[in-house]
């Protein structure tokens, strides 16, 4: 017997006109929903249901100026009022009390009441926008035009301990994410075979919190910062052991990694097991690429010497910074580079023979990482971040040293976006406090991540409930270093 059937509200509805019929519409029935269970079986068992990996390349708020960052940090607290931002009242009252209308503030050795130490630098103006740059800084100099000076920062940290934490953090105070671990959160990273977040200590110096300064705090760890050695592996614990074959090693991972899963998917608020699932698949990546990606022997002998690898004391970091530039090639989103690690800019006294030794050490291979990133067309895409944890007193210490100045001191940015060849903002007569445009590291770190295409205040991360941004809800992106704004 045929099925009948009648219109209705939703189509047509199936009228039975038989017991038969009717056992047979409902066992045609029964059949589609195994089908359908099968099918779904077949796709959860496909790869279109594995979580997309955390650093995966993520949209952005805005058109982005730079792609990644480089951030060159002077451990110790360089002396703006010796580098950029020229003082001519130093001069003028020297070894006099500093003026009472000048305020008091909280110094870290507690000597304000010291004399005024003036600087022995020679001041001059480079490049079209005319911009002071001491004579400490000769090749960094013949760059005036890409920097863009901010002669206007200031910090809560008046110790290297909490500088250079909040400087890294936004806070003085261990647990909060690092400014690489924020930008690789909300960008990903371009590259799967090399870390998102690498981290460069010079010499056998080191930094002040460690870790704490690249760390991921309450964020899944797969967002901090990975170390690179000076010498021999660039990460550690990556070498195959020698009578390890590759297709034994790749077995031995995948079954790992069947066993980490099981033990983590009982354990999902445990982002340590993530990171480190991960981070074994990455290693075993990063065997085959990692060594390309810092073999410098690629380079040429012009290339080099640009850096600085050929003489004694710039070698070191112009080792750093020639790989932080392969590194960026390769898509890496953020390189940090320590230079004088354990606070070695930190000139308490003798400050003309420590800032002489530190420039010197510097000024060649930051010039040469501007000058061979603007040769390669990778300038504009790439922002250069340089500075410490906070400046230098207008007062001595010592007779001839300066103390932790965290309420006014200098940073500049370069390439990703910024107009360079000029200063923004100003501090008082003696370089003492920040007083127009006055940018607080928040400020900063704001400014960065609008540069990267990052709205700071869209970008939250949930903690225990709390919508959590890196500028501690503080913070404004400084828009005038802007080109085309």
């Amino acid at each position: 017997m045929s099925i009948e059937t009648s219109a209705s509200s939703n189509g047509f509805s199936p009228r039975i006109s038989s017991r038969r019929e009717m056992l047979l519409q409902c066992g045609g029935g029964f059949g589609s929903l195994a089908l359908a269970g099968l099918l779904q079986d077949t796709a959860s068992a496909g790869p279109s249901t594995e979580a997309p990996s955390p650093l995966a390349s993520k949209l952005v708020h805005h058109p982005a100026k730079a792609k990644s960052v480089i951030f060159l940090f002077m451990d110790g607290g360089p002396s703006h009022l010796d580098t950029f931002d020229p003082k001519p009242e130093l001069e003028r009252l020297a070894g006099k009390p500093i003026p009472e209308s000048f305020g008091r503030v909280l110094t870290a050795m507690g000597e304000f009441d010291s004399p005024i130490l003036p600087t022995q630098r020679k001041w001059a103006q480079h490049g079209e926008g005319g911009l002071w740059i001491s004579d400490w800084l000769p090749h960094t100099a013949k760059m005036a035009d890409e920097l863009a000076v901010i002669r206007s920062c200031w910090t809560n940290g008046i110790n290297h301990s909490g500088g250079i934490c909040q400087m890294n953090t936004g806070s003085q105070f261990a647990g909060r994410p690092s400014l690489g671990s924020w930008v690789t959160y909300g960008m990903g990273t371009e590259n799967e075979n090399l870390p998102a977040f690498v981290v460069m200590q010079e010499g056998k110096g080191r930094v002040i919190n460690g870790a704490r300064n690249w760390g991921a705090g309450f964020m899944p760890a797969i967002y901090q910062g990975t170390t690179m050695q000076r010498t021999g592996s660039p990460f550690t614990n990556l070498d195959r052991p020698e009578h390890v074959a590759g297709p034994q090693q790749r077995a031995a991972l995948d079954f790992l990694a069947d066993l980490n899963q099981a033990h983590a998917a009982e354990r999902s608020d445990n982002s340590e097991l993530e990171a480190r699932i991960r981070s074994f698949e990455l290693a075993y990546q990063m065997q085959s690429h990692a060594p390309d990606a810092v073999d410098l022997s690629q380079e040429t002998e012009q290339t080099k010497s640009m850096y600085g690898l050929d003489q004694k004391e710039t070698a070191d970091y112009g080792r750093q910074l020639l790989m932080a530039r392969r590194l960026v090639e390769r898509g890496v989103r953020f390189v940090q580079c320590y230079h004088g690690a354990g606070s070695k800019w930190d000139a308490h006294a003798k400050i003309e023979s420590n800032h002489t030794r530190m420039c010197r050490g510097m000024d060649l291979p930051v010039a040469g990482l501007i000058q061979d990133l603007k040769q390669r067309g990778l300038l504009d895409q790439t922002l250069i971040v340089w500075g410490g944890e906070f400046g230098r007193t207008p007062m001595s210490e010592k007779g001839d040293g300066r103390d932790h100045n965290p309420t006014g001191f200098s940073m500049w940015m370069a390439g990703g976006g910024v107009q360079g060849g000029q200063a923004y903002g100003t501090t008082d007569d003696l370089g003492l406090h920040a007083v127009e445009d006055r940018l607080h590291v928040h400020d900063i770190h704001s400014t960065i991540l609008h540069l990267m295409g990052i709205d700071h205040r869209k970008l939250i991360y949930l903690h225990k409930g709390r919508p959590e941004r890196i500028d501690q809800n503080e913070g404004r992106a400084y828009t005038k270093i802007v080109k085309d704004t």
